[in-house]
């Protein structure tokens, strides 16, 4: 029996409002706000984060501390590729949410193999992070199928380098364990380096839709701010490890308030603000960002050690180094973040001297970490110093609102 026309006409309507093909190269929306379907997914990308943060934790050596940035660094390559995927051809609608529970699916069971990725289940780890960029190689490739012709050369590389990516995880899989760790690390940087040549030899209307939208500018400020819930779960894992004494107490409320002085001095100089529309600001905004997260969650691994010895005399070498070498990567991507920026040209006479302080505090937190006081010296100082960037602003600040009255 044929279907009536009428009905063919109503199936049409309907799968063109749910299941609409992916938006072509630069026509996503410029002041879009991010929707509670992206948030999920960062929330789950989130939860690996934490996994790999209670690995590093537990293993705060140079080895663990190699583990965590190779298998960071695989995370948050698939989180960049999934949501700019999105936010480039995506539409809140079946298709759309159907995309993200596919990645969402194959995200699960790797967040279960990551305590263990660089060793008993690395195997495991490697095939199902293969799987994850077949399925963002398979999804661009879709994307770029109705690409202008100018898009078309970029997207078809973008596709194979990513299922070439998948290639190189699957064959991991057989290699030993420091190989395989090895292996991830350097395949990880040679994906960021062909990132940046896409964006680098770009044309100029490439360029153009290239350039960062509303919505991706609050989805990597999104991203920190879940991360940054790391230091208050490490500071609580370290306190429930123990029994709660007033020393170790207080240790860990001064740590929670430096995960704050992170917040504070990412959100009031950087985050949350478009930066310019250029292919070097856009690559250096996105990729400054990687080192950035990676250091907030290293934190909040090192603040339950920190806790953990709260009585000692000297903090441990691994958590004291960690802890203030997170502090100085904050400051200094925070500022070579704000560098991207508007703002950075139009208050001059506040960025410049706020990135030169930030940077001698960076200095001042490193060598911190080399003098090793008792955790509460150590996390004191640490308020201290991420609250100087903060004083600065103000005081700048006051100073122009006294010339404007006179």
């Amino acid at each position: 029996m044929t279907p009536r026309p009428e009905r063919q006409g109503n199936w049409a309507r309907v799968r063109r409002q749910l299941w609409r093909p992916p938006r072509a190269h630069g026509e996503q929306p410029r002041h879009r706000v991010v929707g509670p379907l992206e948030l999920f997914y960062d929330l789950v990308v989130v939860v690996l984060v934490a996994q790999a943060a209670h690995h590093l934790a537990e293993h705060l050596t140079w080895h663990g501390l190699g583990e965590f940035a190779a298998v960071f660094a695989l995370v948050w390559i698939a989180w960049l590729n999934g949501t700019l995927h999105h936010d480039l051809h995506g539409h809140d609608d079946a298709r759309g949410r159907s995309l993200f529970l596919l990645q969402i699916l194959v995200l699960v069971p790797l967040g279960a193999f990551i305590p263990k990725a660089g060793g008993a289940e690395g195997a495991h780890f490697a095939v199902n992070a293969g799987i994850l960029f077949a399925v963002l190689a398979v999804l661009w490739f879709l994307a770029g199928r109705g690409s202008a012709a100018e898009f078309r050369k970029p997207t078809r590389l973008y596709v194979i380098a990513t299922a070439a990516c998948a290639v190189v995880l699957f064959a991991s899989a057989g290699l030993p364990a420091g190989t395989r760790t090895l292996t991830w690390g350097v395949l990880a940087l040679a994906y960021l380096a062909g990132i940046a040549w896409t964006i680098l030899a770009a044309a100029p209307v490439q360029e153009m839709a290239l350039a960062l939208t509303d919505a991706l500018v609050e989805r990597f400020g999104l991203l920190i701010i879940i991360v940054l819930g790391e230091t208050v779960t490490g500071v609580v894992d370290g306190l429930a490890s123990e029994p709660t004494t007033a020393m170790s107490l207080a240790v860990g409320l001064v740590a929670v308030v430096v995960g704050f002085g992170t917040w504070w001095t990412y959100f009031d100089f950087a985050g949350h603000r478009p930066p310019r529309r250029t292919r070097t600001v856009t690559l250096q905004w996105m990729l400054t960002h990687l080192p950035l997260t990676a250091a907030v969650t290293a934190m909040g691994a090192a603040m339950v050690g920190l806790v953990e010895h709260a009585h000692a005399d000297a903090t441990p070498a691994a958590t004291a180094w960690v802890l203030c070498g997170g502090v100085a990567v904050v400051l200094a991507a925070t500022m070579l973040l704000a560098t991207g920026l508007e703002v950075w040209r139009d208050e001059r006479d506040l960025y410049r001297p706020l990135a030169r302080t930030c940077l001698a505090l960076a200095l001042a937190a490193l060598a911190l970490g080399a003098a090793r006081p008792a955790p509460l010296v150590l996390a004191l100082v640490l308020v201290a110093l991420l609250s100087i960037p903060w004083g600065l602003a103000v005081a700048h600040r006051l100073r122009r609102e006294e010339t404007e009255v006179l």
